[in-house]
């Protein structure tokens, strides 16, 4: 079994990043998984948070929403909608978007509720990583 594994982060418009990893944590739909190499054969879901992975002793994130991630032994793909780095990310924007998302959830119709608690979690992702702290 390999030390590493493949880590591909694609979205829609672009390649984000590839690396080898010792570690990969996506945000699943139901929660955090965790990768080694060797890891069993998967496809999930992805849900809104921080990918994490560990390159050469050094934790690494992106904010990821949407999509899936297929799991092999030597490889994790994640096919995002949305994938940023702390680079990409305007914090102050972050914030705002945060505050309007908790802002409008208190009085939104329930129709509403799912995409307002989805701004909100990418919002809350954007500050997380942007601000350099860690979850």
């Amino acid at each position: 079994m390999a030390d590493t594994l493949r880590l591909e982060v694609v979205t829609p418009t672009r390649r984000v990043l590839e690396v080898r990893a010792s570690e990969v944590r996506v945000p699943g739909a139901v929660g955090e998984l965790g990768i080694l190499p060797g890891h069993t054969p998967l496809l999930t879901s992805l849900g809104t948070g921080e990918l994490k992975w560990t390159e050469d002793s050094k934790e690494e994130r992106l904010v990821v929403q949407g999509g899936f991630a297929e799991v092999q032994p030597d490889a994790v793909t994640v096919l995002a909608s949305v994938a940023e780095a702390a680079d990409e990310i305007d914090f102050e924007a972050a914030v705002e978007a945060h505050a309007d998302a908790v802002e409008k959830l208190k009085t939104a119709p329930s129709e509403e509720f799912d995409e307002l608690d989805a701004a909100l979690r990418l919002a809350e992702a954007r500050k997380q990583i942007a601000s350099g702290g860690g979850s």
